[in-house]
């Protein structure tokens, strides 16, 4: 009987899904910290290019994998009410000095270690996936929401990182007495159509 053994895992059903871009939003916000953080801001970034692509096995979790690029680091803009000097300022140091994007114009997050658990079309997943920015990569687990319909998958979750852990320098205005904390908030809400 042995010669006629079964390899299962050519049987797990997996749907392979690419981002759309244009319908998701992924947004970084950095908090101000130090003696005038009342006044400083509390920026909140949109990430305008990204692209990614996952295999989701709605039977077999563990099997799934997810790859996100954000293709253009530099392409990272301030959102918000914030006058144009303020804006043009806050963007020159977050591509300068803390991505330094001449250096590092990408940061990815790749996947293929997921849990979790879900009824057929909503699932609560554990994503332990290494995130590579600034040169440095370290692993980094985002919990997340996931929605299927019959040609979409969609994700949506935050998680936090601090900068330090990725060597980048903390950026401070007015002597220190406005800083940047060092851990700023990832969120996104991400909707990938099924490859046919």
């Amino acid at each position: 009987m042995a010669g006629n053994s079964v390899d299962v895992t050519q049987n797990v059903a997996m749907t392979q899904y690419t981002v759309d871009a244009q319908m998701s939003r992924f947004t970084l916000q950095a908090f101000a910290a130090g003696l005038l953080s009342a006044v400083g801001h509390n920026p909140t970034f949109v990430i305008r290019k990204f692209s990614g692509e996952a295999s989701f096995g709605a039977d077999t979790l563990e099997r799934s994998s997810i790859l996100i690029t954000i293709d253009d680091a530099a392409s990272i803009e301030v959102t918000g009410n914030i006058n144009d000097k303020d804006r043009q300022e806050i963007e020159r140091r977050m591509r300068d000095e803390v991505l330094e994007v001449d250096r590092f114009p990408s940061i990815v997050y790749r996947c293929d270690r997921l849990s979790g658990n879900g009824n057929g079309g909503q699932y609560w997943v554990t994503l332990q996936g290494d995130l590579s920015l600034h040169g440095v990569t370290r692993q980094q687990n985002v919990s997340t929401s996931v929605f299927l319909a019959e040609n979409s998958l969609r994700a949506s979750g935050s998680f936090s990182v601090k900068q330090t852990d990725f060597d980048i320098e903390l950026i401070s205005a007015l002597g220190g007495a406005i800083r940047v904390k060092d851990e700023v908030k990832f969120s996104f809400d991400i909707v990938a159509r099924k490859v046919e």
